[in-house]
């Protein structure tokens, strides 16, 4: 029994210690970005990023300065929140009560409906971007922050949807009978019995879409225009327009980096 236990105990710590070198190489892209944020462009030309680690005296928040000093990538990330928050909320939402309905709600062409909103699985993004753009042009939301918003959201749904539809439809039927033999409505079913249920399925679904949507380039790039655009289309003109100023594009793409990663960490179901 001792030598058993002896071997869990070992087999254990070698998982432990793969997992953990996996974690450091995972996480080596990220300090050398965080590094590489904090040293000045003569720095950076002279040598890699790690020499900052024999010489401490090479990193400060000036860079920092700088970033905030930028008119272009403040107004990007601000975008970036406004675009990524709504989105995410959204499509959270909207799944979450149309989940319910196709998983426990009654209703004629329900089974239709959830197929077509399947069939929408296999639809590329690419295929909608022109016939989108010119009915957004005709609305008057081509160019805008709504507008980006409602062509991720459009796109998140059916996903999401048929996500939150399997988990729900995995809750035992008895837990809503019971619910509503004490005369609870569906409304009252839905926001205190369901919603705390499938709390794990909804933080999932709210990191994926806010990833998804924070690290998008190709829709903003598309359908934002010079005063919408996030941070991704802001740090790629950045570059076009000025190759060498590392001291600014650095520390933004670290932030466009680490927010998503807090996000993760803060948000992924216990």
């Amino acid at each position: 029994m001792k030598l058993s236990a002896l071997r869990r105990g070992l087999g254990n710590s070698a998982v432990q210690a793969v997992l953990v070198v996996v974690g450091l190489l995972w996480l080596t892209p990220l300090a050398g970005l965080l590094v590489s944020s904090l040293r000045s462009a003569r720095d950076t030309a002279e040598g890699g990023w790690w020499t900052a680690l024999t010489s401490p005296g090479q990193l400060s928040f000036d860079n920092y300065s700088a970033l905030l000093g930028n008119a272009g990538i403040t107004r990007a990330f601000w975008n970036t929140v406004l675009i990524s928050v709504p989105a995410t909320f959204l499509v959270v939402v909207i799944a979450a009560l149309a989940g319910y309905a196709f998983a426990w709600l009654e209703f004629l062409g329900r089974d239709v409906l959830f197929l077509l909103v399947v069939a929408l699985l296999v639809v590329p993004v690419q295929i909608g971007l022109l016939p989108v753009a010119k009915l957004f042009g005709q609305l008057g939301l081509f160019g805008t922050i709504p507008g980006v918003v409602l062509f991720h959201v459009s796109y998140g749904l059916p996903f999401a949807i048929f996500l939150l539809r399997n988990y729900f439809a995995e809750i035992p039927r008895e837990m809503l009978e019971a619910a509503r033999m004490d005369g609870g409505s569906e409304w009252r079913i839905f926001t205190r019995l369901v919603v705390p249920v499938g709390r794990p399925a909804l933080a999932s679904l709210a990191i994926f879409q806010f990833l998804w949507v924070w690290n998008d380039m190709l829709v903003a790039l598309l359908f934002a225009d010079s005063s919408a655009q996030p941070l991704t289309v802001e740090l790629q003109s950045q570059i076009r327009q000025f190759g060498s100023n590392i001291d600014v594009l650095a520390p933004g793409a670290f932030l466009s980096l680490i927010v998503p990663v807090a996000v993760f960490f803060a948000a992924r179901p216990c």
